[in-house]
């Protein structure tokens, strides 16, 4: 039996509105295991966003308890919290969020800048990462001088450099054309064979279809959560 990875319990967030509380999330309970591949979907204020930034320690719940590879990460104070996600977390953004004057290697290199690992480790990890996503010869390019798919792999690379606990993607492909779309995620199957825990959040079908568990969320409560292979 693999461990659990996440455990959720009663999450709920309020957001004050004016006079209102609006309530995005109403009791989320979700055990997600080591190894697991899974698709986060649902309309526009299903909650999906909110519970993604929860997941990925971005944000605190209103209620309830979050235990992320064993720590309770919901009573975490913002400095805690940072280095949680600096160690346990890759993030992979759909605008990929690239420093623009930066090599693709100084861009994979920088998580672990504040890890505080030295230059050699640095750039010696990194050159591991980007070969591993097919950019062992980018490695001195800028952004500007990348694709978009190839922006997307340094993305990958980078939030793979710190070994994290689980890779966290939101919307991946969703500034990228199909084809590009499908090499991204043919990317992420392989990060899943080697080991990885994926989540990933995404509004498209063809894009949930990679993964192996689909939740959906509807009114900040979880609709369905049912194994897709």
């Amino acid at each position: 039996m693999s461990k659990p990875i996440i455990e959720i319990k009663g999450i709920t967030r309020d957001f004050p509105l004016g006079e209102e509380i609006v309530h995005v999330l109403k009791g989320i309970n979700l055990t997600i295991n080591k190894g697991e591949y899974v698709a986060l979907m649902g309309p526009s204020g299903s909650g999906k966003s909110t519970l993604m930034n929860i997941l990925g320690c971005l944000d605190t719940p209103t209620s309830g308890s979050y235990v992320l590879n064993g720590k309770h990460v919901s009573k975490m104070h913002d400095d805690e919290l940072a280095e949680i996600r600096n160690k346990e977390i890759g993030f992979v953004f759909q605008t990929f969020n690239l420093m623009p004057r930066t090599t693709a290697l100084d861009n994979v290199a920088l998580p672990m800048v504040y890890a505080g690992k030295n230059k050699e480790d640095r750039n010696s990890r990194a050159t591991e990462v980007l070969t591993q996503v097919g950019l062992q010869d980018r490695m001195d390019h800028k952004p500007n001088q990348l694709s978009g798919g190839q922006r997307q792999r340094v993305a990958v690379a980078r939030a793979l450099v710190n070994h994290p606990a689980m890779i966290l993607a939101d919307e991946p492909t969703g500034n990228l054309d199909s084809k590009t779309s499908v090499e991204i995620m043919n990317l992420f199957d392989e990060i899943h064979a080697n080991g990885n825990t994926v989540i990933l959040v995404t509004h498209e079908e063809d894009i949930a279809a990679h993964a192996h568990r689909i939740i959906r969320l509807r009114d900040g409560m979880i609709e369905t959560d049912v194994k897709n292979k």
